[in-house]
């Protein structure tokens, strides 16, 4: 008999690499999907950061072992829930942090470098005025929130630049090269560019507020590749509308997937629809290492597989062999 796997995630990918080994199910409380039978019996739940898991869902499985996070993120996963009632709960951290950080430097060289306009300039057959000029990324210091395995990405590519990387984090990591700011309002003060590669979360909610902005000045620009729920989304609304900040770049959001219209409105800023981590290859890697899901969520087979690919979260992983 075929071990039950529910996605909450729509992950065709996914799905379909794990189909032919286990009963891919879709899990949706509110629609009472699936069978109570097979919610009592389940023993892995397959989200993402956007998609969460919540205590209501965990009462509704209780059979759960372990939650599966696709991609980096985790921050609507209830982990106090998790911890109470002794469910794992895993991610791929670092799985597609090099192409985030390609996309990080993108969405700034696009925004500075006002790409979008010049390209729909050239298809409309309209050449440059001769007075256009833009700024150049050379040598402009850059401020990088969150230094893990994307925000590391992010400093090296910036240092091909000649950009002076600073950086703010949880604590200084005395390892790198680079310049350690206490806090993101100083670190905003002190560069050109500020790059949001934070986990969302209570800890960073709205982090990037009205006063940060200010603090970046108006030559300054705003990329978020982390979490929608860092950026206030009004303030850099208000900001970018204002000129206090002079352009920014987009890839997630408060509300994914609804892009907000006065983001939409805007012409200083460029957005992508949180396709950062979208790499050629990453989900047949992540689905064949999920794959290897056999028989429960703390079994051999099953820990060595997720040891090998995803990171514990928050000390409530899989343990370590």
């Amino acid at each position: 008999m075929k071990q039950t796997i529910l996605f909450k995630h729509p992950a065709p990918v996914y799905r379909a690499a794990l189909k032919d080994d286990f009963d891919v199910v879709d899990f949706d409380l509110e629609a009472g999907t699936p069978s109570d039978d097979i919610r009592r019996t389940a023993k892995v739940l397959v989200t993402s950061g956007s998609y969460g898991a919540y205590a209501d869902e965990f009462d509704a499985l209780p059979g759960l072992e372990l939650v599966c996070c696709v991609g980096t993120g985790y921050d609507r996963v209830d982990l106090d829930a998790c911890r109470a009632r002794g469910i794992r709960v895993t991610h791929s951290a670092g799985t597609n942090a090099e192409g985030v950080a390609d996309h990080a430097i993108a969405l700034l060289l696009a925004a500075l470098r006002d790409i979008p306009r010049y390209d729909a300039q050239a298809r409309s057959g309209a050449w440059r005025p001769p007075t256009d000029t833009r700024p150049t990324a050379n040598g402009r210091p850059i401020g990088i929130l969150g230094m893990g395995a994307i925000g590391k990405g992010i400093a090296r590519r910036a240092e091909a630049f000649n950009m002076p990387v600073f950086y703010t984090a949880r604590s200084e990591k005395p390892d790198l090269p680079w310049t350690y700011a206490p806090s993101v309002l100083e670190m905003a003060a002190a560069v050109d560019f500020l790059i949001v590669a934070a986990p969302g979360g209570a800890e960073t909610h709205h982090l990037i507020d009205a006063p940060v902005l200010k603090a970046l000045g108006p030559e300054g620009f705003l990329v978020n590749i982390g979490r929608g729920t860092v950026i206030d989304t009004a303030a850099l609304v208000a900001a970018l509308k204002n000129g206090d900040i002079m352009g920014a770049g987009i890839d997630v959001y408060e509300d994914e997937p609804n892009i907000p219209a006065d983001l939409i409105a805007l012409k200083n800023i460029v957005l992508t629809p949180h396709v950062g981590g979208m790499l050629d290859g990453i989900h047949a890697l992540s689905a064949e290492l999920m794959r290897r899901i056999e028989t429960s969520a703390t079994g051999g087979p099953l820990g060595r597989a997720f040891r090998m690919s995803f990171t514990s979260v928050g000390g409530i992983g899989v343990p370590a062999s």
